[in-house]
This record gives C-alpha cells, structure tokens and sequence, in this order.
C-alpha cells in the first residue's frame, strides 16, 4: 500500500535564496560614480572667500568689509597673501598701498595703523594727463624750474611713488582743457619740496610708475 503524501492547504513551499550577480555589479557601478562625481566635485570647490576692492583704494584709506566686495576664487597656496574674512578685524584696515578697483586686496597693502606718514596735497598739472592715470593710480611727480619766460631747467623727480587720490577737472566758462588739478598722497618728508615748487609755479607734471599691461 503505497501513501501518497499530499502538501497541506495553506502552507507554501520554501524556495532558496537567489542571487543575481549582475544586480551586484550595477549596484557597485551606480556607488562607485556617486563617489566619483563627489571627488571630483570636492577637489574642483577649492576656491577661498577674498576681499576685492569695490572702489580704488588709496593710501591712508580705513575700509572695512561693508566697503570690500567678497568674492571667491581659487588660489591654492596663493591664499595666505589675501584678506580673507577670517583676516579682517572689526575695526577695518588701513590702506598702505594703493589697491585699484577689482583687485584682489593682498594682505601686503594693508595694515592696522593710520597712514600718518602721508598726507594729501593738490597739485596744478598744465601738461595732459596719461590715460591710465586715476584713482589709486602711483605716480611719479615731476618738476622743472622756470629759469626765464617761458623756460624751465631740466625737470628732476621731486617726489617718487606718489598715491592719486583724484583727478580734479577744470570746470566753468574759463576752463580750456589744457589744465587739471589732482590730489596725490606724498610722504610728510616731502610735502615742504612739493609746496615750494607749486609756489615757485614749476611745471609739474605726473609720470605713471606702471602701465597696465593693455597699453
């Protein structure tokens, strides 16, 4: 007599575990562009919050961070020779160097003291003034003795590495164009030799130390 063995209402047969191993594979491909994209994303946002000059900054000049624009870029190791936020105390900085308008603040053109070596002083200029020349531009000032009328001796530097603060334009009916006026920033030292030539009416005349690289 044989027994037939017959499966219970209600109970389900155990079916063993399976594995695709291509699931596996996509799986691992799928993390494994994740962490790529991720990497390549964190080495490319290395760039560092600086402080860049909004307007040209002067010798003298206290800014604080309301008057910097804040920009970020990549610099690398650069990084340490520019004002960060990190860097900028509560009180501002006092301009040591002029700074044009959009540059990158460094660090060497600022510092926590007055400017009281300098002062400001407005010179009459007959000669045109180079186009280049501006706020903050650095400037060489030049002056020639007149000797006679309408003669003047060999001109000599009387001041080296003066601070434009503006360029003041002849305004009015009598204004011809032929002469503008522009207070420069000069060191106490020589403010004496810069008014003794402006009342001697030497011709001066302002000689950019630098060009940009355009010109």
């Amino acid at each position: 007599m044989t027994n037939h063995v017959t499966d219970r209402p209600g109970t389900r047969t155990r079916r063993g575990f399976w594995f695709d191993p291509r699931f596996a594979i996509g799986l691992v491909l799928v993390v494994a562009s994740v962490v790529g994209v991720w990497a390549i994303v964190a080495s490319a946002d290395r760039s560092v919050a600086v402080y860049a000059a909004r307007d040209a900054l002067s010798i003298g000049d206290r800014v604080v961070a309301a008057d910097l624009t804040m920009t970020r870029v990549r610099l690398d190791s650069a990084g340490r020779l520019y004002v960060t936020p990190q860097r900028m105390p509560s009180d501002g900085l006092v301009v040591t160097r002029a700074v044009a308008a959009g540059e990158l603040v460094p660090v060497s053109a600022v510092g926590t003291q007055a400017g009281a070596s300098v002062t400001s002083v407005v010179v009459a200029v007959k000669s045109k003034l180079a186009g280049s020349l501006g706020p903050g531009s650095v400037v060489d000032v030049w002056g020639a003795r007149e000797t006679g009328q309408g003669q003047f001796g060999p001109p000599a530097v009387i001041v080296g590495s003066a601070s434009v603060v503006r360029v003041i334009e002849s305004t009015g009916l009598i204004a011809d164009g032929t002469g503008q006026s522009v207070e420069i920033l000069v060191p106490k030292a020589k403010v004496a030799t810069v008014l003794e030539a402006i009342a001697n009416q030497d011709a001066i005349a302002l000689v950019p130390v630098n060009a940009p690289l355009g010109n």
